[in-house]
């Protein structure tokens, strides 16, 4: 079996914020983006790999979510407990460097983690956390 993971979803609520985020600090490239205003889905990934994207999305656009939903989406994101990924790099310290230099909101610096390997973490402007595991 081969498999491998294509795309990744994650909520945004101010398009700009996060494009700053992900294409100006990470520097992700937009590979798509439709909608308009709040309701805008933006396909980006890492240069050199077409495979591999991270689509923000909407947060409950979906017409089966209740508006109750739509309240609990919204409070978990405020926590920046509804949604995360994580990222790796070899360069760890640079990374973080350029992130909280870009006045990203650091909620770990880099350490040494006792289960095996360094990382670090943000939060993206929508309060997804976003972890970023060096590769050594």
């Amino acid at each position: 079996m081969d498999i491998s993971i294509h795309w990744t979803f994650l909520p945004h609520h101010d398009p700009e914020a996060s494009l700053a985020f992900y294409r100006d600090l990470l520097g992700l490239e937009v590979r798509n983006d439709v909608g308009a205003g709040a309701m805008r889905w933006i396909t980006l990934g890492p240069a050199g790999r077409p495979g591999t994207a991270v689509v923000l999305e909407p947060p409950a656009a979906d017409p089966g979510i209740t508006e109750d939903e739509r309240r609990t989406i919204a409070e978990m994101m405020a926590k920046g407990s509804y949604a995360r990924i994580t990222l790796a790099t070899a360069d760890l310290d640079g990374t973080f460097a350029r992130l909280k230099g870009g006045g990203a909101e650091v909620v770990q610096e880099p350490t040494e983690q006792p289960y095996g390997f360094r990382d670090c973490a943000f939060r993206d402007p929508a309060g997804n956390l976003v972890r970023i595991n060096e590769v050594r």
